[in-house]
């Protein structure tokens, strides 16, 4: 009750423009992916984005004063994040059965993700910063933005870039799979996780249960794997 009375206090203080926007922004997006037959293309998470981005230049409003008031949405990412333990403890039986190939699956598409940034980067003749920000691509923001810190990267860039994988993995990864005639939503949901963490993740519990049990898993052992290795072999490598 003491929470609740805080929150409440916080939403009757705060200015609830910038919340007010972020609902509808979200809304709206939802009514477009709806009217476009929930195309995978029509990613509600970009649409949203497009449309308070577009709002916040129209009128001039600065980012930070925007975050003032739609923070509380912010704050909300922890509870959702934990809640993917649901779906994953109901296919636990499913998970420890494929514990092996799971491991090996995010270890690998981990690490593939990782070298595909950075090989990039280096083969555009990008600063060492930027490379750096390109390693943790595929992991979840927090985490990437930490991981790119650590190892010299641009944190802001970092997120930009982690945002958009999200995006794209979340829009066009269903398209891929269904063209390499991949059906298993275990095997599904692996590669949604490791590639696109959260935003795939939201995609993929959209679709299936065991597709999102197993995103969740996928994106929660990347983010640990990379926030172990890539600034150890990123050491060794620069060294």
């Amino acid at each position: 009750m003491t929470d609740l009375a805080e929150i409440w206090v916080y939403l009757a203080r705060e200015p609830l423009a910038a919340l007010t926007a972020t609902l509808l922004a979200w809304l709206a997006a939802l009514r477009v992916q709806r009217g476009l037959g929930r195309h995978p293309l029509a990613n509600p998470v970009l649409i949203a984005v497009a449309l308070l981005a577009g709002g916040l230049l129209a009128t001039g409003i600065e980012y930070r004063d925007y975050f003032t008031g739609a923070q509380f949405v912010h704050f909300l990412l922890g509870p959702a994040t934990v809640a993917l333990a649901i779906p994953l403890h109901r296919h636990f039986a499913s998970v420890r059965k494929s514990a092996i190939a799971i491991l090996l699956s995010v270890g690998l598409g981990g690490a593939f993700a990782a070298a595909a940034g950075v090989g990039i980067a280096l083969a555009f003749g990008a600063a060492p910063e930027v490379a750096a920000s390109l390693a943790p691509r595929s992991v979840t923001t927090p985490v990437a933005m930490g991981i790119a810190e650590r190892i010299g990267g641009l944190p802001s860039l970092t997120a930009v870039v982690v945002i958009l994988s999200g995006i794209t993995g979340a829009a066009l990864g269903p398209l891929v799979l269904n063209l390499v005639r991949v059906r298993d939503w275990r095997a599904r949901g692996l590669a949604i996780g490791t590639a696109s963490h959260g935003i795939g993740t939201a995609r993929a519990l959209s679709v299936d249960a065991t597709a999102g049990a197993f995103s969740g898993l996928a994106m929660g052992l990347n983010a640990i794997a990379s926030a172990l290795l890539v600034p150890l072999l990123w050491r060794l490598w620069a060294g």
